[in-house]
């Protein structure tokens, strides 16, 4: 029986404003603290809800915009003057992850998701160069990294490729194209190759990041605010907040609660269904 995921949510919650440009929510459940970023501020935060208190978790940060964890629970981190895809050991040495495509380093990775089997899959739009026209590659795509390291091309025909998300059961791969307002999927296999992609639904204008709820509907921040859409595409509505938002994530232990970031602020809002860390 479908369920609207937008009954019973409640009131968006400013948490705290006076960033510079929020980016990148993800929470890690072995601490009970959401991870955020501030792009400009080359800074990446702690958010610990029980105590409401926000800490400086890493200074610099190579102007980390996307988070995500790999299946160890080590933090991956898509870094744009880093140019690179890292990931933090349990000892505090960041390795990298993914640098270079063909020999030609990467543009700025945005956003990034890991599959349970250790494939890592991220977009690499030019928001973070200084010029789009300093792209060694020629193009913005979307990559895969295999668990050996390998990295392989998923598409080279997005405009701006950013938000990335995989369904709950890992079978379905979901990238937003900013600039075109296309969702795209691609089905994923077993080993995390994927097939032929798609294009899903045609978002609001500017589609960002998203995350995906254990129903399988994705919230897709918009200039109109947190899309949702069910897992064939159809739009429930929105929820409006107070900044246009960049990107969200499901957290708290129950991951009933929706955290948003939004330009200078950090926002909250609790659902019905749990969503995906």
């Amino acid at each position: 029986m479908e369920v609207d995921p937008l009954v019973g949510i409640g009131t968006v919650e400013e948490i705290q404003a006076g960033f510079m440009f929020t980016e990148g929510p993800q929470w890690i459940p072995s601490t009970n603290t959401l991870l955020f970023t501030d792009i400009p501020a080359n800074r990446i935060y702690a958010h610990s809800p029980g105590g409401g208190v926000i800490t400086v978790f890493r200074e610099p940060s190579a102007n980390t915009n996307g988070l995500g964890l790999d299946p160890s629970g080590l933090l991956v981190a898509c870094e744009h003057s880093g140019r690179r895809v890292s990931r933090t050991l349990a000892d505090g040495t960041i390795e990298t992850i993914a640098d270079l495509y063909e020999n030609k380093k990467l543009n700025s990775p945005n956003d990034v998701i890991v599959h349970s089997n250790g494939t890592v899959y991220f977009t690499d739009p030019p928001y973070g160069l200084p010029d789009p026209g300093q792209s060694e590659l020629g193009f913005f795509g979307v990559f895969r990294v295999t668990p050996g390291g390998e990295v392989t091309l998923v598409a080279d025909d997005m405009q701006r490729p950013n938000g990335i998300a995989l369904s709950p059961d890992e079978k379905s791969l979901y990238v937003a194209d900013t600039q075109t307002g296309e969702l795209r999927t691609w089905p994923v296999n077993d080993d995390g190759s994927l097939g032929a992609g798609s294009t899903l639904v045609t978002t609001g204008p500017g589609p960002d990041g998203m995350a995906v709820d254990e129903k399988g509907n994705l919230f897709v921040t918009t200039k109109n605010g947190v899309e949702v859409y069910s897992a064939a595409g159809k739009l429930y509505g929105a929820i409006a907040v107070p900044q246009q938002p960049s990107n969200c994530a499901f957290g708290g232990e129950d991951k009933k609660t929706l955290y948003i970031t939004a330009r200078t602020g950090l926002y909250r809002v609790t659902l019905a269904n749990p969503g995906l860390y």
